[in-house]
């Protein structure tokens, strides 16, 4: 009778022990595979949020009236006064009870409603003291040139200075960027303030979500004033982190802000 064949004890064991590495090998491979792709997936999502922050916020100081832009003292708060509608006057409000002036219409026969703000450049934007730059609430109508500019419930107001060009703009009531812990908030519908973020909306719909993930006091904006020789500049930067990983990414932006008074 021929002698049996098959695997002695150390065989097996040696096999065991080379599966069980190849397997832990393998199990590794996979796990870091795993793990890159959603770190990266992770990194991609953060720019993609820093990108849209950054545009939100670029868009937003593109349309500010030239001059309002301004920050609180920590630069975690920056507030601005967005333009409406921009045409000229052919004479400014006159007389014992100024209540109105007459102007060029808009172009396509639309009309706008806001405060009317004449030369802001050198004065103070957030009050609406008489005589100032910002007036009380008032209708530009469309029609045939010119149109009558009227302030609403025939308030009376007096502008300080002439613009060179004669001309005006149409602003809505400020906005405000601030930073509350790892949110970005948008505030809006608040009024005319005499110091920045002093009297924010504490909710919806007033106050928006911007963005969220920040890490807690990252958000700093600086602002370098315009002047009639020079256009202004602000500067911001934040940083995002990941919930997951914990990792950041830095942000850093500057925005023109032309100055056309």
């Amino acid at each position: 009778m021929g002698a049996s064949r098959g695997f002695t004890l150390v065989e097996l064991v040696m096999v065991i022990v080379l599966l069980a590495i190849v397997a832990t090998i393998s199990v590794r491979f996979v796990a870091l595979s795993t793990q890159g792709a959603v770190d990266v997936g992770s990194r991609q999502l953060r720019s993609f949020s820093a990108v849209v922050i950054s545009e939100q916020i670029s868009r937003a100081l593109r349309e500010a009236l030239p001059g309002s832009i301004r920050v609180n003292s920590t630069g975690s708060c920056l507030e601005w006064i967005p333009v409406v509608a921009v045409s000229n006057y052919l004479n400014l409000p006159k007389g014992a009870n100024p209540d109105s002036f007459e102007a060029v219409p808009l172009a396509g026969g639309n009309s706008a409603n806001g405060r009317v703000v004449v030369y802001s450049y050198g004065s103070n934007l957030y009050s609406t003291g008489s005589p100032g730059p910002v007036s009380p609430p008032a209708t530009l109508p469309s029609g045939a040139s010119p149109v009558t500019v009227t302030f609403d419930g025939g308030a009376n107001h007096r502008f300080s200075t002439q613009s060179p060009e004669r001309k005006f703009f149409i602003i809505d009531e400020p906005r405000t960027f601030c930073q509350q812990g790892r949110f970005l908030f948008r505030y809006r519908d608040y009024g005319i303030q005499s110091s920045i973020a002093s009297a924010l909306p504490p909710g919806m719909p007033r106050r928006e979500v911007l963005a969220a993930e920040l890490v807690a006091d990252s958000l700093r904006f600086e602002v370098v004033s315009p002047s009639l020789q020079r256009n202004g500049v602000v500067s911001f930067s934040f940083e995002l982190t990941s919930p997951e990983s914990g990792e950041v990414t830095s942000v850093s932006q500057e925005v023109q802000i032309r100055n056309v008074p």
